[in-house]
């Protein structure tokens, strides 16, 4: 049996999902697990294509200090335990940069351009590169793709990519982006499945999670983003500020005296949720939480996501549904509650059971918009982006660049 591996590595924690190939090209996911504490309290995790576990192992600090050797713990398992020898394997890289708008085979000199955007995205880039030098070193002939969080988006018009800049500096690639495309482009498929009279209309979806972000979908293709150059902009999230006038960066460094990676260092890791609630990264702690802060972030995020689904409204000259996905997207009903208030102006009424109950449809049928919870799958866009490629690497192009 065929099988392709997924990994999404972060800086604590590789998670991987394998994926068996049958038939036609279908695919069935057979193990979804991680190693998680990595340099601090190693486990590995796994459970079956059910749920059930397979897997519950702690190891020692020195045993798994680093993504390599999480990689290799968990690679071990799955060839020595379960003689799980992956045909390929496919990563979620956070940033393509102006060069790649499709998924793409991986060799040294692809690794070396990607090296060039971690700047761009230092939370995720080096993290992600991190299993495919591995592998690269370890099992050099063994395929492997690179599927890219900017992918989706690569097909914004000029007025959506530009910022306000000399043109340069736009050739040299300097331009709005748009992150979480994996997932943007999973709920792009599915919606002809879950609500097939508004898949090729003006949707907008709410990809909520610790990382939050939302995009402006037309007859499945984006057409703006809330996210832009790093995946700092848009919405306030977990610890990453959001929106933010340039000039307080200026004020950090001029007037506070703040180096540039303490400046990076903090935009990323002690803003957002966080830094506004003092509490918590952490919505569902902010949720059972009574300090007044914590309420104020909970009340600041919806706000926010209520200001930028006005935004994508405009850039699709309307609405016909609104997704909600993501960890706080799919789970927490009282947020997707207190949203859908904030867009009743544009039409929106959810039904309260149907909310609470998590139904695929929350809203009204008397709703002018209706709205659809969606659970996101991105290692299954992985997998089948990386099966075709290696079915038929020509289905992809492997550079793309913009001439907007």
């Amino acid at each position: 049996m065929d099988t392709i591996l997924v990994v999404n590595a972060g800086s604590s924690s590789v998670k991987f999902q394998v994926f068996s190939v049958e038939g036609e090209g279908n695919l069935y996911r057979r193990i979804k697990g991680q190693i998680d504490g990595i340099g601090s309290r190693p486990r590995l995790r796994a459970n079956g294509p059910n749920g059930e576990p397979m897997a519950d192992r702690a190891y020692p600090i020195e045993a798994v200090a680093d993504v390599p050797a999480a990689m290799s713990v968990a690679g071990a398992w799955l060839r020595e335990e379960l003689n799980i020898n992956p045909v390929a394997v496919g990563h979620r890289v956070v940033h393509g940069g102006p060069d790649y708008a499709n998924p793409v085979l991986i060799d040294h000199g692809v690794v070396g351009r990607l090296e060039r955007y971690i700047s761009l995205a230092p939370l995720h880039q080096p993290h992600n590169l991190a299993p495919i030098k591995t592998i690269l070193n370890n099992f050099p002939a063994l395929p492997q793709v690179a599927c890219f969080d900017t992918a989706f988006h690569r097909d914004h018009n000029a007025l959506a990519d530009h910022y306000a800049i000399p043109y340069q500096l736009h050739a040299e690639g300097i331009r709005r982006y748009g992150f979480h495309g994996l997932s943007y482009e999973y709920i792009a498929k599915r919606l002809p499945q879950v609500a097939p009279d508004v898949a090729g209309g003006r949707v907008i979806v709410a990809h909520l999670g610790s990382g939050a972000s939302m995009g402006a979908i037309k007859n499945g293709k984006s057409v703006e983003s809330t996210m832009g150059f790093t995946a700092l902009d848009g919405l306030a999230m977990g610890t990453r500020v959001g929106q933010l006038d340039p000039g307080v960066v200026l004020y950090l460094i001029a007037e506070k005296g703040m180096s540039i990676s303490k400046v990076q260092d903090f935009l990323y890791r002690d803003c957002g949720l966080k830094g506004l609630s003092g509490v918590s990264n952490d919505m569902r702690e902010l949720e059972s939480s009574e300090d007044p802060r914590a309420a104020f972030a909970i009340e600041y995020f919806v706000y926010r996501v209520g200001l930028h689904a006005g935004m994508l409204a405009a850039a699709l000259q309307g609405l016909d549904a609104f997704v909600f996905t993501a960890g706080i997207g799919e789970n927490s009903a009282s947020i997707r509650a207190r949203i859908g208030e904030r867009l009743a102006w544009l039409g929106v009424v959810l039904d309260p059971g149907e909310n609470a109950g998590h139904a695929s449809r929350i809203s009204r049928f008397d709703s002018r918009v209706p709205v659809y919870v969606i659970p996101t799958d991105e290692e299954l866009m992985i997998a089948q982006h990386t099966l075709s490629l290696l079915v038929n690497p020509k289905t992809h192009d492997q550079k793309h660049e913009r001439v907007s």
